[in-house]
């Protein structure tokens, strides 16, 4: 006598759903911390370039007995970037905001009393500098 047990393995169409629900759960957590966290990082970076361009002012005007008035160029603040001169003709070519779009990138140098400030986003990372 013989006993004919037939066993298929795999998964039911319930566990499938499961599954996906929980993969589905999880993407529509991790999504929004992830896209949060890439906009404070490229806000941080332009923070940076920001606090850079400033030191870079600072450095220049004590360096060449310059009065708080006076107002560099993009070639005279690109060296103490650790850009050449020759190589930086355009500040705001070389040094971009990270959450600038294509049309409007970069930085606007001003005064040496004044802080740098973005072109794109300035009322939020202008607020940062001291």
């Amino acid at each position: 006598m013989k006993i004919n047990t037939s066993r298929k393995a795999g998964f039911t169409l319930v566990e499938i759903m499961i599954v996906v629900a929980i993969i589905g759960l999880l993407a529509a957590i991790a999504i929004p911390n992830f896209v949060r966290a890439r906009q404070t990082s490229q806000q941080n970076a332009c923070i940076n370039n920001l606090r850079q361009i400033d030191g870079a002012k600072q450095q220049w005007a004590l360096e060449n007995g310059k009065q708080a008035t006076d107002t560099p160029g993009e070639a005279d603040v690109a060296p103490y970037l650790g850009r050449s001169s020759a190589a930086a003709t355009l500040l705001t070519a070389n040094v971009k905001c990270p959450v600038a779009d294509a049309g409007v990138a970069g930085y606007t140098i001003g005064t040496v009393e004044t802080a740098p400030a973005c072109l794109k986003v300035a009322a939020t990372h202008n607020a940062v500098l001291p």
